[in-house]
């Protein structure tokens, strides 16, 4: 059973596992795909990447503002995109009140900090996530992508 959840915006609450610690935000209103959820900036910038942080460039790396978007999780099956050239982040899918926000980490990621084993058990699930860099085309060209992570695929191997 998760505890009481904590309001963070007029349209996002964090909850928290009792079990695992883990966090998660979920909505507190609907979204429809393509609409923008939030404005976000940077609270600090890194040349280097640490598990907290989302990439905006090529050697450019964000602890996020405001900081509650950290909990965004991880989908092979995401409802939500990081767009780092607006500073927005919006939903890619229909999103109903009460579900967990979720991105894929390689839209922004080329190679992550900490790699993982995915446990998000959609029908697409990747396993285990390092970065766009080790994934095949095929499979990136199924997800809207973040500009840098577009150009760096366009530069080839």
């Amino acid at each position: 059973m998760d505890e009481k959840p904590l309001n963070v915006a007029s349209w996002a609450e964090l909850r928290e596992c009792r079990k695992t610690g883990s966090k998660s935000l979920h909505t507190t209103v609907e979204f429809m795909p393509g609409q923008v959820i939030c404005k976000f900036g940077a609270k600090k910038s890194l040349a280097q990447p640490n598990y907290l942080t989302v990439q905006i460039g090529d050697r450019q790396h964000i602890m996020l503002d405001p900081e509650f978007l950290q909990y965004i999780n991880h989908s092979c099956a995401p409802n939500v995109f990081f767009a780092p050239s607006d500073r927005v982040l919006k939903a890619i899918t229909k999103i109903k009140i009460g579900e967990e926000l979720t991105l894929f980490y390689p839209s922004t990621e080329w190679s992550m900090d900490r790699e993982f084993d995915c446990i998000c058990q959609s029908k697409d699930c990747l396993g285990t996530i390092r970065g766009a860099a080790y994934l095949a085309l095929d499979i990136l060209t199924k997800y809207k992508l973040a500009q840098h992570i577009q150009q760096r695929l366009a530069k080839g191997p």
